[in-house]
């Protein structure tokens, strides 16, 4: 029952989380490519705005949220059946606590990569993808060779990752991105599980000072 409700609560939070910081993902991502042509943040944002308009900030929205939902929620009820597993008594535990962080950050981060992947793809309109589209694919179709196309929603960027890697296009980057996720959800859990076991104590110890003054 909890690791459901950890689950949509996860959920959730990826609505909102997802809303405000996709266009700081497309950003990010630009600025990551090899021989980024932009100088900075607000020179990328400038070149993204003028060349592709706002909607460009959110092409991948919807596939990050095809990735994060099932992530957080894979991820809430992993860390949850691990400390089932490594914790039962539910005890303050740091050792505990950053194993199943780690391991539940790995694990959710491994299955969801081929989304990633689609989703760096949208976000990047990576050059030799966009060369790959033939005249008859996507946005530019029926408007020549040289018209300007553009990889658009989960569909177009599979079908575009699976023509230029094939399957094993879909898990290129999984232990780089299992390596950044499992210190990150580490540390996020450790950070949460002391913060809360700080704040129970304190409530605790203020509970029993004001039973002792009660009962004198």
């Amino acid at each position: 029952m909890l690791s459901r409700r950890l689950g949509t609560a996860g959920c959730v939070a990826t609505l909102l989380h997802d809303a405000a910081m996709n266009p700081t993902e497309v950003v990010k991502q630009r600025m990551q490519m090899y021989n980024s042509p932009y100088r900075g943040v607000s020179d990328c944002i400038r070149a993204v705005w003028q060349k592709e308009g706002p909607a460009a900030f959110y092409r991948s929205y919807t596939t990050q949220l095809t990735m994060n939902v099932p992530f957080q929620a894979l991820h809430f009820m992993t860390y949850e059946y691990l400390q089932e597993l490594l914790n039962p008594h539910r005890q303050y535990n740091p050792s505990s606590h950053m194993l199943s962080g780690a391991l539940a950050g790995a694990i959710a981060a491994a299955a969801t990569t081929p989304l990633d992947v689609c989703k760096t793809l949208l976000n990047t309109q990576e050059s030799l993808a966009l060369s790959s589209l033939s005249p008859s694919q996507g946005p530019g179709k029926g408007q020549g060779q040289g018209a300007h196309r553009q990889i658009t929603g989960l569909a177009h960027a599979f079908r575009t990752v699976y023509r230029l890697g094939g399957l094993q296009g879909f898990f290129k980057g999984v232990q780089a991105r299992v390596i950044y996720q499992m210190p990150s959800t580490a540390i996020s859990w450790s950070v949460y599980e002391f913060f809360k076991y700080g704040l129970t104590k304190h409530q605790h110890n203020k509970r029993r000072a004001q039973h002792k003054e009660a009962e004198m």
